[in-house]
């Protein structure tokens, strides 16, 4: 079954070029020229990925996100036309999982790459469905991509890379898991990703649990070396 990838960009030029070579790769297609009606064509029909650019009318990508986020954990790549790495990081806060630059030379031909990295992603992660991790008041189950802590499920689910980073730590309790292997994990591929993307995704990922326990602190820095379960 063919998947579906919504893009959602202003740029009506940009969104037939990104549409035609994805229809060649054998996706299908969504299109919304901005946030808002991105907003309701989403929630009434999920893809299996979304593309948002950050700068739009009517409602930008980030509040996009934000809003999505409370209704869905689909994969989400932002395209953003500003070399800041402020932009990148607040969206890496709210849930994206990339991000492809339309400034200094874009390719689609990336971006469809990236589509496909984050889509096997998904797949992995589904693929292993038979090894529910259970350590202390954790839950993991990636059948569903659903996480419990002390048998309650997390008000903001987890995104595919935060669940591929929880469970990489949770199923080798107190084993310091450097910043580079995490990466690795979580993005593959992807070698442009930096170390403080890690860091920007444990700081979520702590957010979420202590939404379901404030006093939540099994996640443990290691300063200079990377993160660990906590066993205690």
């Amino acid at each position: 079954m063919s998947q579906t990838i919504a893009l959602v960009d202003d740029d009506r030029n940009l969104l037939t070029g990104i549409s035609i070579a994805l229809e060649r790769e054998g996706f299908k297609v969504q299109t919304y020229i901005d946030g808002e009606t991105a907003l309701n064509g989403l929630t009434r029909n999920p893809p299996d990925l979304a593309v948002i650019d950050i700068k739009m009318p009517r409602m930008d990508g980030e509040e996009l996100l934000t809003r999505l986020r409370k209704k869905m954990s689909i994969p989400i790549i932002f395209l953003t036309s500003k070399d800041d790495e402020v932009d990148e990081l607040l969206g890496l806060k709210l849930g994206a999982y990339d991000f492809v630059k339309k400034s200094g030379g874009f390719s689609i031909k990336v971006l469809i790459e990236r589509i496909k990295i984050q889509l096997r992603k998904k797949i992995e992660v589904i693929d292993d469905s038979k090894s529910l991790i259970v350590h202390g008041k954790l839950k993991l189950d990636p059948a569903q991509l659903e996480c419990e802590w002390n048998e309650k499920a997390l008000p903001d689910k987890l995104t595919t890379t935060e669940f591929l980073i929880v469970k990489e730590l949770a199923k080798r309790p107190g084993v310091i898991k450097e910043r580079a292997h995490l990466m690795d994990i979580a993005y593959k591929e992807n070698t442009e990703i930096e170390d403080r993307t890690i860091d920007s995704h444990i700081k979520r990922i702590r957010k979420k649990f202590k939404k379901v326990d404030d006093k939540f602190s099994a996640i443990e820095t290691r300063y200079g070396s990377g993160y660990r379960w906590n066993v205690s």
